[in-house]
């Protein structure tokens, strides 16, 4: 931004600041759905934050990449599910979730979905009743299901809910892994070689069917039952699982296709059948595959397993070449949307559980909130009190730029919110208040040079452009400096840290912003002004340097004659 020269026209710059707050404004108050206020994080306006814990089949640490892969996942993940204002961030081996506002369940649901694949079924059979404790333990030979009645093209599978857990889904409570490592590894153990022995595609009919007993008694498809062989199941192997609701057992072969190779998923409404559609779409190697795999099994189910749990098991009832497919069923809306969430969302390179989840109430927010804004308030009061008693009239003129400076940033919060879901903690609060102080310190910096080239001698009027000449340097050496240092803590930094180096930075910018099409236009103002109450020096707060300036004028030599002092 070019600075205004001696010959500066204050009213330009004043009408173009007012034309920037004006447009501001209206992009407030008349786009957008939103109230005209800015979005608060959760230690402002309470809310939830959830701890995943990473499960690694090994028991060792689970490597960086992989972690930081599931978190840009689960990013992805939370804002097409339309979770505003969430932050992920990765502390040590954990994955973060801090939701604000009252969107706190679905934060809790964020981390259920992570191992995705795709398995042919063998057969599968309905989850029997439990027996009485009188009645000795029954089990029911495994049966072909029959394929669904759908006739759409692609694939049809009945409703089924991603939400409600099978043998364990993911959300019901399961043992830490820090808690017993052993106990851990011999029940996952114990759950692979049931529910995934090689014996289950045996060719031996004979100990396929023992296997598959043995299997389908073991399982248990209980909503709140613990199951091992979440985040732990072998890929390579064929897989005993539960599905539709906890309302049947499958029988799967290995996985022929991992989730990772669905590009996009979409709910949609198909007017012509007038039903709920599921559309899917896979990368390039995935259509391929997909393609082989349809081409080939004909009227026979394709089952979506995620974390051991059959989400959904349609019926090819063609070949699906190019990649796109459309599952239909009986869903309904509700049903359509978490399936596409599923597929789309759901393949994390690692499982996880909740570890933690912390709620925080409103009302601890809102005082919180408030304490902010007393602080703030004092802050900017002292300052007030500062520049009326020691520059006066031009203490007023800052009181002017620090309001309009804050009309800037309100601005800037509120559209920030709407336009990227930047919401506001309590660092962010912490950083608007310090830049209170890097805002004033413009103002000093000016208003003493001003002083400076008033003591040389100089009236106010020819003092203004040659001391905002020499301040204008320091200030964008100072707010420079500022801004470095909030970019490089913005980068460093994660989680609330980034909220106050966010807001520091930004209204470092705005400082500039205000110094030069505000500050300075209405010094220069006054100092053209024929007013005998503006052109007063002790109404400026200039008069004792003003006389100082009087003093050593008078004191130096007249042009052209010597200093001829008495010996």
């Amino acid at each position: 931004m070019a600075a205004p020269a001696g010959h500066l026209r204050p009213g330009r710059y004043l009408a173009f600041f007012a034309l920037i707050v004006v447009a501001l404004y209206a992009l407030v108050f008349f786009t957008g759905s939103g109230k005209p206020t800015p979005k608060l994080g959760i230690d402002l306006q309470g809310g939830t934050r959830v701890t995943l814990s990473a499960r690694n089949p090994d028991g060792g640490d689970p490597p960086r990449e992989s972690l930081e892969q599931a978190r840009s996942i689960i990013e992805r993940r939370v804002n097409g599910i339309g979770v505003g204002g969430t932050e992920v961030v990765l502390d040590g081996s954990n994955v973060v979730i801090t939701v604000p506002g009252e969107q706190g369940d679905q934060a809790k649901t964020l981390g259920k979905t992570a191992k995705l694949g795709f398995r042919k079924v063998v057969t599968s059979q309905p989850v029997t009743p439990a027996p009485q404790p009188s009645a000795p333990p029954a089990s029911a030979p495994p049966s072909s299901a029959p394929p669904s009645s759908s006739g759409a093209p692609g694939a049809s599978a009945p409703p089924s809910s991603p939400a409600n857990g099978g043998g364990g889904a993911a959300g019901a409570p399961r043992q830490q892994p820090g808690d017993s490592d052993e106990q851990t590894k011999k029940e996952i153990e114990e759950a692979r070689s049931l529910r995934q022995n090689p014996d289950l595609l045996s060719t031996d009919q004979a100990k396929q069917a023992a296997a598959a007993e043995k299997a389908f008694a073991a399982l248990n498809c209980a909503p709140n039952a613990a199951d091992p062989l979440v985040g732990n199941d072998l890929t390579d192997k064929p897989l005993v699982a539960c599905g539709d609701k906890n309302t049947m057992k499958y029988l799967l072969e290995p996985e022929f296709l991992p989730g990772t190779e669905i590009s996009d998923a979409s709910s949609g409404y198909d007017t012509q059948n007038s039903q709920w559609v599921v559309n899917l779409n896979f990368k390039s190697e995935g259509s391929r595959i997909w393609g082989d795999f349809t081409s080939k099994n004909v009227q026979k189910q394709a089952a979506f397993v995620l974390d051991t749990q059959v989400v959904s098991a349609p019926t090819i009832q063609s070949a699906i070449l190019g990649g796109q497919t459309q599952i239909t069923g009986r869903f309904s809306q509700a049903e359509a949307k978490d399936l596409a969430d599923v597929l789309k969302y759901g393949s994390l390179p690692l499982s996880f559980e909740s570890s933690d989840a912390t709620t925080v109430s409103a009302t601890l927010g809102l005082a919180s909130l408030q304490a902010g804004l007393i602080a703030g308030g004092v802050g900017l009061l002292i300052v007030f009190i500062y520049c009326l008693f020691y520059y006066r009239l031009l203490g007023v003129l800052t009181i002017l730029s620090l309001v309009f400076a804050f009309s800037l940033v309100y601005a800037v919060l509120v559209l920030l919110g709407r336009w990227i879901g930047y919401t506001l903690d309590l660092a962010g609060v912490a950083g608007l208040i310090i830049a209170i102080g890097i805002t004033a310190d413009s103002f000093v910096i000016y208003f003493e040079r001003l002083k400076d080239e008033i003591r040389e001698g100089r009236t106010f009027r020819s003092a203004v452009p040659r001391g905002w000449s020499r301040a204008q340097r320091t200030i964008l050496a100072s707010d420079a400096v500022s801004f470095l240092a909030a970019a490089i803590l913005y980068w460093l930094a994660v989680g609330d840290v980034k909220g106050f180096a966010f807001t520091l930075g930004m209204s470092t910018v705005l400082d500039l912003v205000v110094v030069y099409l505000v500050t300075h236009p209405l010094v220069a103002m006054v100092s053209r002004s024929k007013s005998k109450f503006l052109s007063n020096p002790k109404n400026l707060g200039l008069g004792a340097v003003q006389q100082v300036g009087t003093e050593r004028k008078a004191a130096r030599p007249a042009p052209g004659r010597p200093n001829v002092k008495e010996a």
